[in-house]
């Protein structure tokens, strides 16, 4: 008997959608024609039919793409080719800010209103958007978080849903240009996502005179495989081959190379640890976390935009020191063009042979949640779960995707794997001080005057790379430097001079977290950045753990009384109540979302008297 989240049934677009990322059903098990005399009543192929669970992601985005929801019919017809419960896939799609479960139209605009968009007009955007576009245009839009498009704010991200489905940037967006697209694609005249996204933007060469990590974006053609061998492309995973594993191993340990995507562990410990488990005969797996979701970050997605075959010679490298077979990239969900780089890229490298015998690479697209950029969130996402973290221990590296022994890089930290093996890692821990060595990438937005990507050895204050860009922007007048994107840290202008390594922002009770410098003038009221960066907390919190969806939520709600001036109690006892909220977060956050969720706000506090 079947079991239906509703009695509603699949249509048959719907039906076609799955189907594109299954294939067709074989029998009546599996949502197929029911063949009782031939199959009789005894159901088999269950146990296969639920192995393919990690696809449920894809099928999401196949069925959104074509529809525009997700409706009940799709969700059990989906249910019944997975073999898992209608609540359950009707759980996992609720958890993606991406898909919608009630009934929209075909065409939408995303528009960001984050930190970054908000210093370049976002307000305005959004209210004109509300003026301007009705339910008589045949779409509609949405405020969003950030985009990943900072430095060309204000961002907007339209959808088009159909048998042949487009998805197309615009930054920066003004209304007349987005209300243009919008009628594009309400006509089905939207075009494919245009060069206008240029990656040599967002690398200013100014300043930048010996470029290693960005050396080829905005130079060669990202596209072109052989462009990317001309540079000395795959040369360091021949010479990686050469090595063997344990040697490649040492070059990562001697280089001191630790992770870039905020945790800042040793590159190098990860490999070897699953390089020791090689004789147990498990399936390693190596994956490239690409979900840069942190308000204000962009710098993976320039390099995969720009450069995406670097990060397929990074992953394989790290794969041949790990013992892994199978590679995945888990890019975020709103990188449509970054994503069809590396999909280009994968296919031209798999071709070329490049990979060798026995290891490839899949690329997985996420659906809009920043907790995915946690690791275990990452891998039960890939799984085909919800993306919530997992308690730790046992460790990816001794069980993570898939339950298997996992490495898992970001973006930034891939590529630098490749510069490491060419010039030895000695030689790359000279870069930089003895305890951040090599080179980093920044992404600078707000006010600026040159907004971007920059890369600079360790070492660099935060006032050579505000210098880098051009200076101070807006109205010159330098307030605060928000650093390490919204889990970091206010900086005042007093402390430009701070050397940006892990040890020179530890010291200033600050992080580099993903790279994020944004400047604020005086006239951005600190009070309403920090109600916007509360309110991304308590959107993103996938409310696995008490303190965390219960202590984002009130996070907000005092802020907002505080700059309303209806605070429940005195001023003081209301900013009291803030700290101890966040000290909970802190203690007893399962992952680092609720552990850093008041980071902001307490350095604020630190720094200036906001609310006195």
């Amino acid at each position: 008997m079947d079991i239906h989240l509703t009695g509603d049934q699949a249509t048959s677009e719907e039906r076609a959608a799955v189907d594109r990322e299954l294939g067709d059903p074989q029998s009546g098990w599996e949502g197929g024609e029911r063949r009782i005399g031939l199959e009789g009543r005894a159901a088999f192929g269950g146990h296969e039919t639920r192995s393919q669970r990690h696809l449920l992601l894809p099928i999401l985005h196949a069925i959104q793409e074509r529809i525009g929801w997700i409706s009940p019919g799709a969700v059990n017809y989906t249910a019944t080719r997975l073999d898992v419960p209608p609540a359950e896939v009707h759980s996992v799609a609720s958890f993606y800010g991406m898909f919608s479960l009630t009934p929209r139209a075909p065409v939408v605009a995303h528009v960001c209103d984050d930190i970054a968009c908000m210093t370049r007009g976002a307000g305005a955007l959004c209210a004109a958007m509300e003026k301007r576009l009705g339910p008589a245009d045949g779409a509609t839009w949405l405020r969003g978080p950030c985009l990943g498009l900072c430095e060309r704010a204000p961002a907007a991200l339209v959808t088009a849903a159909g048998e042949n489905p487009r998805e197309r940037v615009l930054a920066p967006a003004t209304s007349d240009g987005l209300l243009s697209l919008i009628r594009d694609a309400v006509a089905g005249r939207l075009p494919a996502q245009a060069d206008e996204l240029k990656p040599e933007l967002s690398v200013p060469q100014a300043g930048q005179p010996q470029l290693r990590l960005l050396h080829r974006v905005g130079r060669v053609n990202p596209a072109s495989i052989e462009d990317y061998r001309h540079l000395g492309g795959f040369e360091a995973l021949r010479i990686a081959r050469e090595m063997g594993p344990e040697r490649v191993i040492g070059e990562l340990t001697a280089s001191k190379l630790l992770g870039r995507g905020g945790a800042a562990f040793p590159t190098g410990k990860k490999s070897e640890a699953l390089q020791t488990q090689v004789h147990l005969g498990k399936t390693h797996y190596v994956v490239c976390n690409a979900d840069e979701s942190e308000p204000g970050t962009f710098k993976d997605r320039v390099v995969m935009e720009g450069d995406p075959f670097a990060v397929l010679e990074g992953m394989a490298i790290i794969a041949l020191a790990a013992g892994a077979r199978k590679g995945y990239i888990y890019i975020r969900g709103e990188y449509p063009y970054a994503t069809e780089c590396l999909r280009h890229a994968i296919g031209a490298a798999r071709a070329s042979g490049v990979f060798g015998d026995g290891f490839d690479i899949e690329l997985r697209r996420g659906a809009g949640a920043y907790i995915c950029g946690e690791e275990t969130a990452l891998f039960n996402s890939i799984e085909g779960y919800r993306g919530e973290p997992r308690n730790k221990p046992p460790f990816p590296t001794q069980a993570g995707l898939f339950r298997q022994p996992t490495v898992v890089n970001n973006v930034e930290t891939l590529v630098n794997v490749p510069e490491i093996v060419r010039s030895g890692g000695a030689a790359y821990a000279q870069i930089g001080t003895a305890n951040s060595t090599g080179y980093r990438l920044f992404c600078l937005s707000g006010h600026v005057v040159r907004p971007g990507v920059y890369e600079v050895p360790f070492g660099a204050t935060l006032r050579d790379l505000i210098n880098l860009a051009g200076g101070v922007g807006g109205n010159g007048r330098l307030q605060a430097v928000l650093l390490g994107g919204a889990a970091g840290a206010f900086v005042a202008p007093k402390e430009l001079d701070t050397p940006l390594t892990f040890e020179g922002t530890r010291a200033i009770g600050a992080t580099l977290g993903s790279g994020v410098i944004m400047p604020f003038d005086d006239s951005i009221d600190l009070k309403q950045i920090l109600v916007r960066i509360a309110a991304f907390f308590r959107d993103e919190t996938c409310g696995q753990c008490v303190p965390c969806r219960v202590g984002t939520i009130r996070q907000e709600e005092a802020l907002h009384r505080l700059v309303q001036r209806q605070a429940l109690g005195s001023v003081a006892d209301e900013v009291q109540m803030l700290r101890e909220m966040g000290q909970a977060m802190r203690d007893a956050s399962i992952c680092g979302l609720g552990q850093t969720a008041s980071a902001a706000l307490e350095s604020a506090l630190n720094r200036w008297s906001l609310f006195s």
